[in-house]
């Protein structure tokens, strides 16, 4: 300390005001961390910077020892421990699960102790009372742990059981050489009937040389022994009509796949949708570049039906649905993962894709960003509700490289599809020479790829004191309303913005300019392709503000003619034709049922392996890699197959301990406890806040979406609903707070 006042002192001015005031500021920093330190020598997790900064804060005295520091830490903490809840229990309660949020980790036996006796002091227990609340939360905290011990065990158990079954499955498999001794047929007859695709093949091996190795169920083929009789008579009068040998092939009608397979029908899955198939539906697909209008053609034909459904790709969106509807005089309700509108009398919806209604017939529905039927993730959705939107007129919206798929949709579900080509309302072009930082301009929109190069950009930006607003993946659809409305506003001169800002968010931009020209996909950094060029270039220009679009490169992150290039490229032909589909619950609990499992695991092992081959002509089975290992950590909750199956759908974040989580929460609700809402506990000031926080604040947001999608399907597990919204709310005002910070030289966002 010392050294730090010399320092002060040879560094400062001499006005003595200035010279005390950074000596504090020395101060005050150098008890923070020793306070750190000392909570962590503790094993006081519970503590956080803002705690000991808190802390440090109350000290009036230069010299102030250990003990003295720990005392005022030990008030500050007693504070925020009373206010985490009106009783020691709330109060116990919300702490450990805020630490486990943040951590993904339950306290040690020990720390749970301590954590208890200090909550039982900052409520003004005595020490009776003390002693059997600290006794009775040991007791709660070993039960639970005790609970997920167990489900835990259960649910590598059952695994292990369902990947033996798997094995002993694909142990049984013989192939085409078995054929003849399961059916009584020649070898060549074995041959002939499963190129015909009268024999169920259940796998398919590839061999060294590339040959391919068909491999046979015989519990499948067994039963198909009857059927010989009458493939061979076919085959004998198709022969005879040609004057042929016996022996020559026979083109024949195919059978059903194996048993799963038939019961699943993924390979049918048109026909999965009843009501949209019981209708005559015709699709008009409408594409066209960003700014085309293609929203506002459909918008004005569902305000003017009778009823009706807007299907978007965001909750953001969804809700932009519902205002267009209500600005043409149309009242909407509104549907999405976690969050529910009804109004009264209404005949017309706005929802997420993935809410589409499939039972109710209405008059027009639209559906958005087809060309999310390529997603890897989210395409199934798109499939699921152009196939099953139950409306007489199904509008169809995305650009140009939907058309193909769309099409092939249509045929599949039989409907009639008219195409309507829209061109944008103003020109687009592409900058001749690259745009350096010190030129953006007030309407630019610059765009990076990454949360980390956007906060680091508006840093750069802020300081060279430019106004600015930022848009990205994770902060929620209010905030990033928000900030768009500051840039719509001129409260901020530049929005920075990841590929966020390509989908939905009308904004008044001039020029968007890439700040690079490559992007990290989740599996590898590669260059950004034509769809991206155009869809996130596509928001330049807005009619009647900016006539005229602009789409540039920053000066260092590319060549202007990459740009250009892909800008006025034709639409690429899709690497794959066939929708992604994918099951839902009925199809669960029907190959369930088939297969005799009550294990989620072993349901979508079976149907990954063996519902839909991997040459199926029509249709390609979705990824469920995240739904497997969701299924796969809590097939040890006492909870049933269908409220399992609800679980893996939950939408949660691996990066993030996300399926742990899941896990937990439902350890919880087979117990009967009710699962508490994640809370990000006492917050910064928005002007004092780090990347770190600002970043913890978002994940806990992400926390708080998982709780509410569950929380609409098991309200009586997940009843404190009104507490979730509460907290949601406080981090988008505290969210847009921190993004609202422009001064000059502040970086720490960046961090």
């Amino acid at each position: 300390m010392p050294q730090l006042v010399r320092l002060v002192s040879r560094r400062m001015p001499a006005d003595q005001e200035a010279v005390a005031e950074a000596l504090c500021q020395v101060r005050r920093k150098a008890w923070t961390g020793r306070l750190l330190d000392l909570a962590n020598r503790f094993g006081e997790s519970w503590v956080r910077r803002a705690d000991a900064e808190a802390a440090a804060g109350r000290v009036t005295d230069p010299e102030i020892g250990e003990e003295g520091l720990r005392e005022e830490l030990r008030e500050v903490i007693a504070a925020r421990l009373r206010a985490a809840g009106a009783t020691p229990e709330a109060a116990l309660d919300a702490i450990s699960s805020e630490l486990l949020e943040a951590t993904g980790h339950m306290l040690p036996a020990d720390r749970h102790a301590t954590l208890a006796q200090q909550v039982a002091h900052a409520h003004g227990m005595d020490r009776a009372a003390t002693a059997g609340f600290v006794a009775a939360a040991i007791r709660a905290e070993d039960r639970r742990r005790a609970e997920l011990r167990s489900a835990e065990q259960a649910a590598r158990a059952r695994r292990r059981e369902e990947v033996a079954r798997l094995k002993a499955w694909e142990k049984s498999l013989v192939g085409i050489e078995g054929i003849p001794g399961l059916l009584g047929c020649t070898p060549k007859e074995a041959l002939r009937w499963a190129g015909a695709g009268l024999l169920p093949v259940a796998r398919k091996q590839r061999e060294r040389g590339g040959r391919e190795r068909w491999e046979f169920d015989p519990a499948e083929i067994i039963p198909l022994k009857g059927e010989v009789a009458g493939w061979r008579r076919v085959e004998q009068d198709a022969a005879d009509a040609r004057g042929a040998k016996r022996d020559a092939p026979t083109p024949l009608t195919r059978v059903g796949n194996a048993a799963i397979a038939r019961v699943a029908a993924l390979d049918r899955y048109a026909a999965h949708f009843a009501t949209a198939r019981a209708l005559k539906r015709r699709i008009t697909l409408v594409t066209g570049p960003t700014n085309s209008g293609k929203s506002h053609t459909a918008l004005d034909r569902l305000a003017s039906a009778e009823n009706g459904y807007a299907l978007a790709p965001l909750r953001l969106l969804a809700h932009e649905f519902r205002e267009a509807l209500g600005q043409r005089g149309v009242d909407a309700s509104l549907a999405t993962g976690e969050e529910r509108i009804t109004i009264p009398g209404s005949r017309h919806l706005a929802a997420t894709v993935e809410m589409c209604p499939l039972h109710n017939p209405v008059d027009v529905a639209i559906v958005d960003e087809a060309q999310l039927l390529h997603d890897r993730d989210r395409g199934a959705a798109w499939t699921a509700a152009i196939m099953g939107v139950p409306a007489r007129e199904v509008f169809v919206l995305g650009a140009p490289e939907c058309v193909p798929m769309v099409e092939r949709i249509a045929q599949l579900c039989g409907d009639e599809v008219e195409k309507v080509s829209l061109e944008r309302k103003g020109p687009l072009r592409a900058a001749t020479n690259p745009v350096g930082l010190s030129e953006l301009r007030p309407g630019d929109a610059l765009i990076a790829f990454s949360r980390r190069d956007v906060l680091d950009l508006r840093a750069e930006l802020v300081r060279r004191g430019r106004r600015v607003a930022v848009i990205y993946g994770a902060l929620s659809p209010e905030v990033r309303r928000a900030e768009a409305a500051r840039f719509r506003n001129g409260e901020a001169d530049i929005v920075v913005a990841t590929d966020a800002i390509g989908m939905g968010l009308n904004l008044p931009i001039r020029r968007i300019i890439f700040s690079t020209l490559k992007k990290f996909d989740g599996e590898g950094r590669r260059d950004l392709n034509a769809q991206e060029i155009k869809q996130i270039g596509g928001r330049a220009g807005r009619f009647g503000k900016y006539e005229e679009g602009v789409v540039a490169v920053l000066a260092g992150a590319g060549s202007p003619d990459f740009v250009r290039h892909l800008l006025h490229s034709p639409p690429a032909p899709p690497e794959e034709l066939r929708p992604q589909v994918q099951p839902d619950a009925d199809i669960v609990r029907a190959v369930a049922n088939e297969i005799g499992s009550d294990s989620l695991f072993g349901v979508l092992a079976r149907i990954k392996r063996a519902v839909l081959r991997l040459d199926d002509p029509n249709y390609r089975l979705a990824d469920m890699t995240q739904t497997q290992a969701i299924a796969s950590a809590i097939d040890g909750v006492g909870l049933s197959l269908m409220d399992r199956w609800t679980y893996a759908l939950c939408p949660v974040d691996e990066r993030d301990n996300g399926i742990q989580r899941l896990a937990r929460w439902a350890v919880d609700h087979a117990a009967g406890r009710a699962v508490v809402p994640p809370s990000a506990g006492r917050l910064p000031a928005p002007d004092q806040a780090t990347g770190e926080e600002l970043q913890r604040g978002e994940k806990v947001h992400k926390r708080l979406v998982a709780w509410r999608w569950l929380a609409l399907r098991f309200p009586m597990a997940y009843p404190d609903f009104e507490r979730a919204e509460a907290e949601t709310a406080r981090l988008d005002n505290w969210i847009e707070d921190v993004l609202r910070q422009q001064r000059r030289g502040r970086t720490a966002l960046a961090g």
